[in-house]
């Protein structure tokens, strides 16, 4: 039942990385611009754009330049960047790393804010203190993650200068890293003086992304956790003498969290999208960044690449969190 889950979802993402691959070549062919025109110095000639054309394929049909472009991704060749002069993937691949991370930190910090809230607002039920909740996650979620990166950057680094609101880590200090995965390898390294650093310049882009979806969490938790809490085997606890906290904890939480998880697995590559504008409101040196650089250039190959790289995080994904829940949910496991 697994496998052939497994082998129909496969299937599904070949064809939807072929559909994003078509409609973001077309798309961004038929706007607006020239790349060309943007490389050229003033009183270039004819033969020099032309010379430009041919070097980037773009004086082929689109229908020939799709297929060309697409034979090199099967390969490994994403096209060589417009602007940059450096291999796409190599660009990609370099950037990845400390949008994953700064992703994964946003999806920990959103954890930890909303499950307890999701806990003490069915602890406390019927009370002020759940409405008070209830108010708070509104709020949340009616304030998009670009704002909530503004409102921060406001209060932490103009008026209560105490974060660090610019760069991904500080330039002053040696970097005796083999990977892009900074804030991973300065943990295995030992090297907490930059663990610091890095968390200190991450720390206000992923609670700007963080809180829209702590709150999501924190309302489909407390729901589901409302749901359980007149089960049997609820009930049953309570009978034993165990205190609600115990109750929740130890028998409500485990059957409430599986919904809750599928939800933040969708939710996570919504976050992934959002690093795009925050990576650039703090100036963090992310995929997210490096993508608007890749717009307001006209980059092609990049946009191609950055797009085809966060269609495939999707997907995969997407996979995971499936695949997770129909493990974790007998019925699936055993239908």
């Amino acid at each position: 039942m697994l496998f052939r889950r497994l082998l129909i979802r496969l299937l599904t993402m070949a064809v939807t990385l072929f559909g994003v691959a078509v409609i973001v070549f077309v798309l961004i062919r038929v706007a607006p611009g020239d790349p060309i025109a943007m490389m050229l110095p003033p009183g270039a000639t004819e033969a020099d754009i032309e010379r430009l054309k041919a070097l980037y394929g773009l004086d082929k049909s689109l229908v020939e330049q799709f297929f060309i472009w697409l034979s090199g991704v099967v390969h490994g060749d994403f096209g060589t960047s417009i602007s940059l002069r450096q291999d796409v993937l190599s660009l990609v691949l370099g950037r990845l790393p400390a949008t994953l991370e700064l992703s994964v930190v946003a999806l920990f910090m959103a954890l930890m804010i909303g499950v307890p809230l999701a806990i003490l607002g069915t602890r406390e039920r019927g009370t002020a203190v759940e409405a008070g909740i209830d108010v708070a996650n509104g709020a949340a979620l009616s304030i998009p993650d670009f704002l909530w990166g503004l409102i921060l950057i406001l209060l932490f680094g103009v008026l209560v200068p105490v974060f660090d609101i610019s760069g991904r880590v500080s330039p002053q200090l040696d970097l005796p890293f083999t990977t892009q995965f900074y804030l991973a390898e300065s943990i295995l390294r030992l090297r907490f003086d930059l663990t610091r650093d890095l968390i200190g310049h991450m720390l206000m882009p992923a609670l700007a992304l963080a809180l829209p979806l702590a709150a999501i969490i924190s309302h489909l938790l407390k729901h589901s956790l409302k749901e359980v809490m007149d089960l049997d085997y609820v009930v049953l606890a309570r009978v034993k003498g165990f205190s609600e906290t115990q109750v929740i904890l130890r028998e409500a939480l485990k059957n409430a969290a599986l919904p809750t998880l599928t939800l933040v697995g969708v939710q996570f590559t919504f976050l992934i999208g959002g690093t795009v504008i925050v990576e650039r409101l703090f100036s963090y040196e992310g995929l997210g960044n490096m993508a608007i650089d890749a717009v307001i250039n006209r980059d092609l190959p990049l946009i191609q690449g950055i797009v085809l790289v966060f269609a495939l995080l999707f997907v995969l994904i997407n996979l995971a969190v499936e695949m997770t829940y129909a493990l974790l949910n007998p019925r699936l496991r055993h239908g």
